[in-house]
């Protein structure tokens, strides 16, 4: 079963939310929202990747979301912490998270590999080309398929060679970084290819630009919810790991359909 991995942004220049949950109450809040919307695992980040955005030193990020991740764990939910510090991977896995869930797939802080095979716990690797300073840099591939598969290999031999277990690694093409709406739409075409990097593959298409050409003529990033869903249904239906989604209670809908759907296929 696909899990639902709810995001919770503590910054204030969020693309999707407007910095809505920039204090830890009002984060905290949304998050207990979200969990009792069906999320399975909640993702708390404290710097925007969005293109142009400023970054965070990474004491700031920690005071943004450490406190968040300890409420949240101590109320028994499953956390994981979006960095690309690894200072934060460590303060959030101190306080309970279960994930760490890093855009850079450890390229940004060379200490994050050690860092992540040290705490044991599970560790995302998403494809990136660096950052997005302008969203038309590095968008050139021979073959996107091919290019990103290559390159997430590549990365994920570098992690397990810095000791990450290979059952802890779970893969993400990247969807919206560094690649233009074709290229999303043809990796969502061919999830298949990137489920054979490790056991589990998480997908993060909520809320991007890339949905605006499936959207209504200017659709706001809250707008292109039900593109969203879509794509989740499409990504339970590849048995993809986990779906990493703003909207949860769009998205458990979708999947509560499915699954009554098949309940009833062989009526």
């Amino acid at each position: 079963m696909t899990l639902i991995m709810g995001v919770v942004n503590v910054t204030p220049d969020s693309f999707s939310d407007g910095g809505r949950f920039f204090s830890h109450d009002d984060a905290i809040a949304h998050a207990r929202q979200l969990h009792d919307e069906g999320a399975d695992l909640i993702d708390v980040g404290g710097e925007s990747t969005r293109p142009g955005a400023v970054l965070v030193d990474p004491d700031e990020e920690q005071r943004r979301v450490i406190p968040v991740i300890e409420q949240l764990a101590r109320d028994g939910i499953r956390v994981s912490v979006d960095t690309m510090h690894a200072s934060t991977a460590a303060a959030a896995v101190a306080v309970g998270a279960e994930i760490i869930n890093d855009v850079s797939g450890g390229l940004v802080d060379p200490d994050m590999p050690r860092v992540a095979a040290e705490s044991g716990r599970d560790f995302v690797a998403m494809h990136w080309r660096g950052y997005l300073t302008d969203p038309h840099e590095r968008v050139h591939y021979d073959d996107v398929l091919h290019d990103v598969h290559r390159e997430l290999s590549g990365r994920l031999e570098s992690l397990m060679d810095a000791g990450i277990a290979p059952e802890r690694l779970i893969v993400d093409p990247g969807l919206g970084f560094s690649k233009n709406p074709e290229h999303n739409w043809a990796i969502l075409a061919h999830l298949g290819r990137f489920q054979q990097l490790a056991g589990r593959t998480l997908i993060g298409a909520s809320r991007k630009r890339f949905l605006s050409t499936v959207s209504p003529v200017g659709a706001q990033p809250a707008d292109r919810d039900p593109a969203t869903a879509a794509i989740s249904m499409l990504c339970a239906q590849a048995d993809i790991w986990a779906v990493r989604v703003h909207n949860v209670a769009g998205t458990r809908t979708a999947f509560n359909v499915l699954d009554a759907v098949t309940a009833h296929s062989g009526v």
